[in-house]
């Protein structure tokens, strides 16, 4: 893939309709803490990154899922083995699923056997907002980071009491309900929500595979979060959040059982948040993540249980310097993972950061360095520097070189008969550059990336994984975002060469182009919109096997408010019944609608 820099400046690209990266007023301006590990305004911020605020969630409603409302945003795609619920894939700018690390209130929350997040079991009731960072990311975060991290945030309390509730009902027997009441004053703020959904969904499989079923494959989903801060004096906070969620999903594997698996995901973490002097603030945090899976399959009639457990602790530092602002912090990551009657095992990760960032008149730089040292595979020191530049009040360059890595997951490493024990960990080089314009209520930026990766970790003819791959991923991300006659606009493309360097093949499940667009207009109390997503062709299989065709779907949604505190909201997905797939032989939701009533008082 050949990408001109000269053509990206000429493109219409953007900083994405919840994305606020371009300068805005300081009572405006967003404010961001995942791309740098510090509160920043996101209009500062050198990372190429996507902010959705809660009003973004509430309008993508039930009948949506994270992975869903993720698949939105530039640079990402979504792959999903059936309905809601069903294992799904993330893949940011090409990378993989594994090479996405995957926050809860600074928490790691995932897989250590299969490496990746289930992304479809956290639910959208519980999260206030969602701040995505695109590009390698370790030196900040440590392993996994290559494409880049996702942060869910739960849901905070301020101001008087307030109870909220939602109830909604749509297609496929789906049904939703959630409640919750939040508040706070000078020295406490609390939080506290739970919820219920169940669909009756559809067959996730269809006739291309051989374990076909075709009754429905239902899935249902109970969660909480909570959240407490006490403030004894000023300049002193101590805290705790938690989100839990647990799930029943059907699936098909055969025509003789009905399988099914339950999970749940939890985090926690309690923290004290301490400003020690005038110019240095310091944050202790520790908590813990489980990803625990049960399978009931006819091949597992009593079940099979895969649980992995994450305890984190952490100390950050972040002190005002002369110019600009020092970070040095401390990560204590210790992961243990249990695949009943195969294996049970452990590892501990050390971590030292350090980080530099500063505004120098119209320079903007940022500096991070990070060493991990794991029990398993040793050390692995990880960097990154960014640079902007604002050359006029309207436009601003920026760009940045970055390393990562992806530590082997304990499946890769010691599944009995097909573990690799001698797994390097995989290594990530990537530069990128960006260039941003605003003016007038309109929004414009492209970035440009290219990505290397070596010792991808790949099955060998025995099923034994190897670091025999090697991969570029290359692309450019385009965009829009500004009012046009009263309209909300904002659209993103992307352009992607996801290219496996020892077959000169695309990687499995990856487009070369996808698009979104989405305009709205609010008329007093009732506000409407439509989105459309478009996809190139892609196949299921490495060597550019089994080829899926491109698609474009269409949806619909309307919210009217009665009062300052009651609305109803309707949204139909899938206007036009396209019939696509994103995994082969894997059905996804054909046309279906959803409406629900909202109580939630400003």
């Amino acid at each position: 893939m050949n990408i001109r820099l000269s053509a990206i400046t000429l493109a219409v690209a953007a900083v994405h309709p919840f994305s606020s990266t371009i300068a805005a007023p300081a009572e405006q301006a967003t404010v961001i803490v995942t791309a740098a590990r510090q509160a920043q305004r996101a209009d500062e911020a050198l990372a190429d990154m996507t902010v959705i605020e809660r009003e973004q969630i509430e309008r993508a409603g039930p009948s949506f899922s994270l992975p869903e409302l993720l698949a939105r945003q530039p640079g990402i795609q979504m792959s999903s083995n059936g309905g809601p619920g069903k294992a799904t894939d993330i893949s940011m700018r090409g990378t993989n699923s594994k090479h996405t690390l995957f926050l809860v209130d600074g928490m790691r929350l995932g897989s250590a056997t299969l490496g990746s997040a289930a992304w479809q079991d956290i639910p959208l009731s519980q999260i206030e907002r969602i701040e995505i960072v695109r590009g390698p990311a370790s030196a900040l975060y440590g392993a996994d980071a290559i494409g880049g991290v996702i942060q869910v945030i739960t849901k905070k309390g301020s101001g008087a009491p307030k109870v909220n509730a939602f109830v909604g009902a749509g297609s496929h027997g789906t049904r939703e309900v959630s409640a919750g009441v939040a508040g706070g004053t000078e020295q406490i703020s609390y939080s506290l929500r739970g919820g219920y959904s169940q669909t009756d969904s559809f067959s996730a499989q269809n006739r291309k595979l051989s374990t076909y079923n075709r009754d429905n494959d239902l899935y249902r989903n109970g969660n909480f979060s909570g959240s407490f801060a006490w403030r004894p004096t000023a300049g002193h906070e101590i805290g705790a959040s938690v989100l839990y969620a647990e799930s029943r999903s059907m699936y098909d594997s055969g025509r003789t059982y009905n399988n099914y698996n339950n999970a749940a995901q939890s985090a926690w973490s309690l923290y004290s948040r301490n400003r020690l002097s005038e110019g240095w603030a310091s944050t202790l945090r520790f908590g813990q993540s489980i990803d625990d899976y049960e399978n009931f399959a006819s091949y597992a009639p009593q079940g099979a249980t895969i649980k992995t457990t994450q305890e984190q602790l952490s100390w950050q530092n972040d002190i005002r310097l002369p110019i600009g602002s020092l970070l040095a912090a401390y990560e204590n990551l210790h992961q243990k993972a249990v695949n009943e009657g195969t294996f049970d095992v452990s590892r501990t990760i050390n971590s030292f950061l350090l980080g530099w960032t500063a505004s120098l008149g119209a320079h903007k730089l940022q500096l991070n360095a990070r060493h991990d040292d794991n029990t398993q595979y040793g050390g692995k020191t990880t960097g990154y520097a960014g640079y902007g530049y604002q050359i006029n009040p309207s436009l601003r360059i920026q760009g940045s070189i970055a390393s990562a890595f992806r530590a082997p997951t304990f499946n890769e490493l010691y599944y009995p008969g097909y573990g690799n024990a001698g797994l390097k960990a995989e290594s990530a080089y990537n530069k990128e550059v960006s260039l941003l314009w605003e003016k007038g209520g309109h929004n414009l930026s492209a970035t440009y990336y290219r990505n290397r990766i070596s010792n991808l970790i790949a099955n060998d003819q025995n099923f034994i994984p190897q670091n025999v791959a090697n991969a570029r991923l290359e692309g450019v991300t385009l965009g829009y975002g500004g009012q046009w006659a009263g309209f909300d606009l904002n659209a993103s493309v992307d352009f992607l060469d996801p290219k496996d360097l020892d077959t000169d093949k695309r990687l499995p499940r990856r487009t070369n182009q996808f698009a979104n667009l989405s305009i709205s207009r609010r008329l007093q109390a009732l506000t409407v919109g439509t989105e459309w997503r478009g996809s190139g062709n892609r196949y299921d299989r490495a060597g550019e096997i089994r080829p899926m065709g491109g698609y474009g779907i269409l949806n619909a949604y309307a919210k009217y408010a009665l009062t300052h505190e009651w609305a109803v909201e309707g949204r139909v997905n899938n206007l036009l019944d396209k019939q696509y797939e994103t995994a082969y032989g894997y059905n996804t939701p054909g046309a279906n609608l959803f409406f629900g009533v909202r109580y939630a008082p400003k």
